[in-house]
């Protein structure tokens, strides 16, 4: 007969395997909205019992997360669109949000433009440009083209998350307004510098800012510029 602690120590030794993830905690006036990084360009968001998760992807460990309630897509690169790691994270009821580029793939998805606004559960979920200006695989070409993905802009509580997906600094960026936290990329040749980043950021002035979907960038360099602004930098490990 097994003792007590022959059933307990396997459990146990899962839940110590599991990675120590960082958390990040927002007060909102509907409560509160955590945040998880898991990797690269993926996160985990909860709020009022609901999980929220985004650009999943299999090279994050998803080991002793819960299930999606409503899953968020922004483009339609292997880092950001992984129907494999979407069809573990799905439940019978979940909503996929993703633009038209994402859903001939995800044909279950429901449609969002860049600038249309749609409502899920307690939040309202805004579709914003994301593109390169000057970056591309080729002359001519870029590596995200204007119209094909979106960044967002989630609203719950009176508060507003920005997760602007693979851009450059562009002029949608700029011109957003009360923007609580924002999620802005840096990794070259894809997105931006860290510098490039940070002057876009100064233009639109979050209250905190993040570096996400960083792989190989210096965000020390991205918090040093944005010194003296006023405006929160953040760092966390998207790459545990």
């Amino acid at each position: 007969m097994k003792t007590i602690a022959a059933f307990l120590l396997p459990a146990a030794l899962a839940l110590f395997a599991q990675p120590q993830r960082p958390v990040e905690t927002f007060d909102t006036t509907a409560g509160k909205v955590t945040i998880t990084p898991i990797h690269h360009a993926s996160m985990m968001i909860e709020a009022a019992g609901k999980v929220i998760h985004v650009d999943p992807w299999s090279e994050g460990n998803y080991t002793g997360l819960p299930k999606a309630d409503l899953i968020l897509i922004t483009d339609i690169h292997q880092d950001h669109l992984d129907p494999k790691e979407i069809a573990l994270l799905k439940k019978g009821d979940t909503t996929i949000i993703a633009p038209a580029a994402v859903a001939k793939t995800v044909t279950e998805a429901k449609v969002i433009a860049n600038g249309e606004k749609t409502a899920w559960d307690s939040w309202s979920i805004e579709a914003v440009p994301m593109y390169n200006l000057t970056r591309g695989p080729a002359p001519g070409k870029f590596y995200h083209d204007k119209g094909r993905g979106n960044g967002y802009v989630l609203t719950y509580g009176g508060k507003r998350f920005y997760i602007a997906g693979d851009t450059e600094g562009i002029p949608e960026m700029r011109a957003l307004r009360n923007i609580d936290v924002a999620f802005v990329p840096m990794n070259l040749p894809f997105t931006m510098t860290p510098e490039e980043a940070a002057e876009a950021v100064k233009a639109f002035h979050p209250k905190i800012v993040y570096p996400y979907h960083y792989r190989g960038s210096n965000i020390q360099a991205f918090a040093a510029a944005l010194a003296g602004t006023g405006i929160e930098v953040r760092l966390q490990n998207w790459y545990y």
